[in-house]
């Protein structure tokens, strides 16, 4: 299998990575609008098993391949589809990770016979703890969803979800990360104004959250099960859970999850047109 990497940012760096772990892959060709980049980024993979190029020209390196990723920021991608829409062979499946653009974006843009599929990554994939949700768009069907899983899934967690679900996937896990770095910074600072030494209780907290996500992944129980089993009756734990359901911050975790789902349809919009 050949694919065509057009992209090598963060978001592309991690996902090839994962592209050249999966089975059946024979080889990837990226590119990147600064040429030096996609370079470096191939040289990176001199050792590996799977043929990693750079090329100078998207047009080029999409011709012949089986599968087209673009994993570049959304602005820029109604420029990059023209370039690239008449070398982009039929049958070929056409992967985005672009955030906010629908794939009915790509639909209208390149041959009718390929199959288009949207991924939502978040940043934690770059350490292959992500999460990725995909999509089927027009002409593409589960096989399409069993391939993309696969080359997806040294990235983290796969899930699938109807496309019209992506919104509210983006304001949960792909802008998730931001609330998670948000609560280890607010609890590092209250560590530090407590009296501990700041790096200290930045490593306190950071390593709180990241074992407290996998336990609640590793029991597969209930996060209100979990919480319960830590809290002691009149204990630490109880008062500052009274504290936090006092300033209901709850239901402040729940209103800004629905601003950016919302935030996310108002840039879908506007990208589409």
């Amino acid at each position: 299998m050949r694919i065509a990497l057009l992209g090598t940012g963060v978001m592309g760096r991690a996902v090839l990575s994962s592209f050249v772990a999966a089975d059946g892959v024979s080889s990837v060709v990226v590119t990147d609008v600064r040429g030096e980049a996609a370079r470096a980024t191939a040289a990176e993979y001199l050792a590996s098993d799977v043929t990693v190029t750079a090329s100078p020209r998207n047009s080029e390196a999409v011709s012949g391949a089986d599968v087209v990723v673009f994993a570049v920021k959304p602005q820029h991608m109604a420029e990059l589809l023209d370039q690239v829409r008449d070398s982009i062979g039929p049958g070929t499946l056409v992967v985005s990770i672009a955030a906010g653009l629908e794939t009915s974006f790509y639909a209208q843009r390149l041959p009718e016979d390929v199959a288009i599929v949207r991924v939502m990554p978040n940043t934690p994939a770059t350490i292959g703890q992500g999460v990725a949700a995909i999509s089927t768009g027009p002409g593409a069907d589960d096989s399409h969803l069993d391939l993309v899983e696969r080359l997806f899934a040294g990235t983290g967690l796969v899930v699938r979800v109807p496309e019209h679900q992506q919104s509210i996937v983006t304001a949960v896990s792909g802008s998730g990360p931001a609330y998670v770095f948000h609560l280890i910074d607010a609890l590092a600072e209250a560590g530090t104004a407590g009296g501990l030494p700041r790096a200290l209780a930045l490593q306190l907290a950071a390593h709180t959250v990241a074992g407290s996500g996998a336990y609640a992944v590793d029991s597969g129980s209930h996060p209100a099960l979990l919480r319960e089993a830590v809290s002691s009756p009149g204990g630490t734990t109880l008062a500052a859970l009274a504290v936090l359901d006092d300033r209901a911050v709850r239901a402040a975790y729940a209103a800004a999850v629905r601003a950016a789902s919302t935030r996310a349809d108002e840039l879908s919009e506007q990208l589409g047109s």
